[in-house]
């Protein structure tokens, strides 16, 4: 792990070398009339060394080093948005000097505050190299505004700056390289990696959110330069930095996700839909010299929703909720001026949220990154519930976003998406009185909402297992991408007709199948697809020229408020734990599946906590599917015989198919010792714990494990098959509850089971609980070694699986030379084989057929052994698929 992140860090560091070389040549030997470089060949550059950056930077903040993670994307995004201004610049959209000044300079001054931030932030937590290159980028910043504001201050100290980073970066990055291709053997002075002698802590916290903060200090300074004079307007040149701001909050939101931090991610989802809002309607301003009319609806219903988000933010501290009451004053400034983001109203209250942002990204940085912390009022809201016993918080933990089907590495995403759904159906209700359907701003609010953020939300519950959820999202995200830039965007025009009906007609098809999956899965997620539907007949009945007046502004309203009911559920059920807010029942329940979360407990099997929730499941008689060396297998406990009828039940077992034993340590053996033979038992121990099951004779042991008259259940009358697996949650299983039946976790007749999700879906709830590990580790059987005739030398193979046929056999004929020599367990008291007879290996050649549950395997040398394999070759059926 240390090596992966000495070289990203590598990566990272020498990225921004290059970068500030690149720009170091341009700004030393261009002129302000001849650049060295042209401005198209310039952003193109410096967008691929961004996008070498935030690989870098994405990649190392997964380590959770906050400060390096934040520099890297700061940078970044720094280039990126410049970048894109000078390829505008170069096809000359931004076609004066004074165009490239007004352009570049909002984002300049913001990510100088904000590299300022992060120089201080690492100067306090003592990161020496990492405090140079952000200031000396910070600096070059500074000279680079002034340069543009002033000709006569030239260009020499902007290169002069990215002059100290590159002699700095390149040292710093190359001896980091040089550290990880020579393993360490060569380290140059001052590059020594801290993360080789000491593990990295890794900290419960979502440290790529500082990235977000200043994605909003970006489109802060952006929106608040018009107003304080800097610039003399909002124009297609500040449009880089507005849409950079939203692709990087975008990846803030899914990154969000990946640090299970719902809230942080709903946010930044949020704040994208306004990052990109703005850019486009500087695009539409630029292209028809009109400032688009933003409608009431939409930016009210947004200022209600960011002020829940920041209610409900009250469990991260004061802070986080008084940063996002900012957004909800500035909605609500939006939907008072008709040309929005044009107006003094709104960039006034961008100007307060730029200070807001360096606030708080200063507090944010200082606290991920420094042992010391600035108090935020984190753990008040949880005070001030501890004294309520009416509503109880979740848990802060990942376990809270593990889907019922096992864990993921996302948090839920339905909060943002259900909100999307209500802002996308809101955006609709404004009508289009005039010919011209860029005059209204509508498009972005449809189709970012309703369409990227929708597809963002489904690819999330994809990842997640949640198969209908997921499909729900990404048939919505493309109808209102389709929709919105049909009817919004100015390609609808006058056109009414069958073409375009049929494509609508194609999506209200695809809707009825998920509105019918909706009614195994609950209530409200049926009233939400079955309202889509009634969204998608106003839209049909549109394209035909047949919409009654007032319809669809009818059942726009009526998706917004069954969404906004969604959004507020999905929200209030992931902040607490009593009470929930309903989303119903399923309308139809079928075994595995719709019956939902109350159908068995599916922990990770990680966790010990959740083999001991196991463990007493089983110890009152439960049934449970549980992961192995191999696949996964359904157990009960020995000691409770209704289990183990129960399981042999649930199987579908087939007579001739008994379930195995399976132990933890031979210990558990050590009460019957005396009733098994020395030369058994001495084998018992090498083999074991490993992929062997041995068919041994049965005997009055086993009595011993309380089976009772479900003793029948397992091996046969004449043999049993008993196994030590090399799993640790078995064997802590195991050790829990005491020796169990075992048989795998699919019906006779289907292939085994070789992933968590496949046991509730082959055996619904018919199981009590299950233990989540994911795929099968492996894809081969197990050995299965026949003993019933171990003490007259002779071991049979069954089944030649994981362990090879020469391994058993190396380690049976290492216990019978002990034995030859006398050297036997000392646990017997008399050694009950011969000294002098010589004991030989049968090495049985056993033809193998495959069967429904196994391999059968016959020869005509141990007939009676092949017998008692046939019958238990559904006991090792669990172990067929390693």
């Amino acid at each position: 792990m240390a090596e992966s992140e000495s070289l990203h860090l590598s990566i990272g560091v020498l990225g921004i070398s290059g970068g500030s070389l690149l720009l170091l040549v341009n700004n030393y030997a261009s002129s302000p009339d001849e650049p060295v470089i042209t401005n198209t060949a310039l952003g193109v550059l410096l967008l691929i060394f961004a996008a070498l950056l935030a690989y870098s930077g994405v990649r190392r903040s997964q380590s959770h080093n906050v400060l390096f993670g934040s520099l890297c994307l700061t940078v970044s995004a720094l280039w990126c948005g410049s970048g894109l201004v000078h390829i505008l610049a170069g096809e000359n959209i931004i076609n004066t000097s004074r165009g490239l000044r007004d352009a570049m300079v909002p984002g300049l001054a913001a990510f100088t505050l904000a590299l300022l931030a992060i120089c201080i932030v690492a100067i306090l937590c003592h990161e020496v190299v990492l405090s140079f290159i952000a200031l000396s980028i910070c600096l070059a910043c500074a000279h680079q505004i002034a340069g543009l504001a002033d000709s006569a201050f030239g260009q020499a100290a902007t290169a002069v700056c990215y002059l100290m980073v590159c002699f700095v970066g390149a040292y710093f990055g190359s001896g980091r390289l040089l550290s990880y291709i020579t393993q360490r053997k060569i380290q140059l002075p001052g590059t020594f990696n801290k993360d080789s002698v000491k593990p990295i802590q890794i900290q419960e916290v979502n440290d790529i959110v500082t990235v977000g903060v200043i994605m909003n200090l970006l489109s802060a300074s952006v929106l608040a330069c018009p107003l304080l004079g800097v610039v003399p307007k909002l124009f297609s040149g500040h449009v880089p930095w507005l849409w950079t701001a939203g692709v990087f909050q975008l990846g803030v939101c899914v990154k969000s996700y990946r640090s299970m931090d719902t809230l942080a991610a709903t946010f930044y989802g949020f704040t994208s839909i306004l990052r990109f809002t703005e850019g486009y309607t500087a695009l539409v301003v630029h292209f028809t010299n009109q400032v688009p009319y933003s409608p009431v609806p939409f930016p009210v219903v947004f200022s209600v929703l960011f002020f829940i988000l920041a209610l409900f933010n009250l469990q991260g501290g004061f802070v986080n909720t008084i940063y996002q009451l900012f957004f909800v004053a500035y909605c609500i400034a939006i939907a008072s001026e008709p040309q929005s983001f044009f107006q003094r109203g709104t960039q006034g209250v961008q100007a307060a949220i730029f200070v807001a942002s360096a606030f708080v990204l200063f507090i944010t940085l200082y606290n991920m990154a420094s042992s010391n912390k600035i108090p935020t009022g984190a753990g008040f809201l949880k005070n001030l519930l501890a004294r309520s016993n009416r509503f109880v918080l979740q848990t802060n933990s990942k376990d809270l976003h593990a889907p019922y089907l096992g864990y993921s590495k996302y948090a839920d995403a339905e909060v943002l998406g259900h909100g999307c759904s209500v802002l996308a159906a809101f955006s609709i209700t404004a009508s289009l009185s005039s010919g011209n359907p860029l005059a209204i701003l509508i498009l972005p609010w449809a189709v970012v909402s309703g369409g990227v953020l929708h597809l963002i939300c489904g690819s999330v519950a994809f990842a997640r297992g949640k198969t209908l959820e997921s499909s729900t999202f990404i048939l919505y995200g493309i109808m209102w991408t389709v929709w919105g830039l049909t009817r919004f965007g100015g390609l609808y025009g006058d056109v009414r007709g069958l073409h375009l009906a049929v494509g609508i007609i194609s999506f209200m098809l695809f809707n009825v199948l998920v509105t019918a999956g909706a009614l195994f899965l609950n209530k409200a997620w049926f009233i939400y697809t079955f309202t889509f539907q009634l969204i998608l007949i106003s839209f049909l009945l549109d394209a035909v020229g047949a919409l009654p007046y007032g319809y669809d502004i009818g059942v726009t309203i009526i998706l917004g408020l069954v969404s906004f009911y969604m959004f507020l559920a999905s929200i209030f059920n992931c902040t607490f734990k009593s009470p929930q807010m309903p989303f119903g029942d399923p309308f139809i329940k079928l075994s595995g599946f719709g019956g939902g979360k109350d159908s068995c407990p599916h922990l990770p099997a990680r966790k010990s906590s959740s083999v001991q929730q196991i463990a007493e499941i089983m110890k009152n008689g439960g049934i449970c599917g549980m992961p192995t060396d191999t696949v996964y297998v359904l157990v009960a406990a020995c000691n409770r015989p209704q289990a183990v009828e129960k399981a042999y039940k649930v199987k579908k077992q087939a007579k001739e198919r008994p379930m195995s034993l399976w132990i933890s340590s031979i210990k558990q053996l050590e009460p019957v010792r005396d009733q098994i033979s020395p030369l058994l038992w001495d084998f018992m121990e090498a083999a074991w714990p490993s992929s062997i099951s041995l068919v041994i004779a049965r005997a009055p042991w086993m009595e011993f494990f309380g089976l009772g008259d479900s003793s029948k259940y397992i091996g046969t009358p004449q043999s049993i098959a008993i196994r030590n697996p090399d799993c640790t949650v078995a064997t802590h299983l195991i050790n829990a509850v005491g020796p169990i039946a075992v048989t795998s976790a699919n019906p006779t007749g289907e292939a085994d089971t070789t992933h968590h999700n496949q046991v509730y879906a082959k055996l619904g709830d018919k199981v009590d609980g299950v233990l989540c590990d994911g795929p099968s580790p492996e894809n081969i059987a197990s050995t299965v070694v026949d003993c019933t005739k171990i003490e007259n030398g002779q071991i049979g193979f069954f089944r030649v699986g994981l362990i090879p046929k020469s391994k058993v056999l190396q380690i049976f004929e290492g216990i019978q030379k002990k034995h030859m020599h006398g050297q036997m367990n000392a646990a017997f008291e008399t050694d009950v084989a011969d000294p002098h007879r010589h004991l030989t290996v049968s090495q049985t050649n056993l033809s193998e057929t495959q069967t429904d549950s196994g391999i059968s395997q016959n020869s005509p040398a141990n007939s009676q052994s092949s017998l008692d394999l046939s019958q238990h070759e559904e006991e090792e059926e669990e172990d067929e698929s390693l």
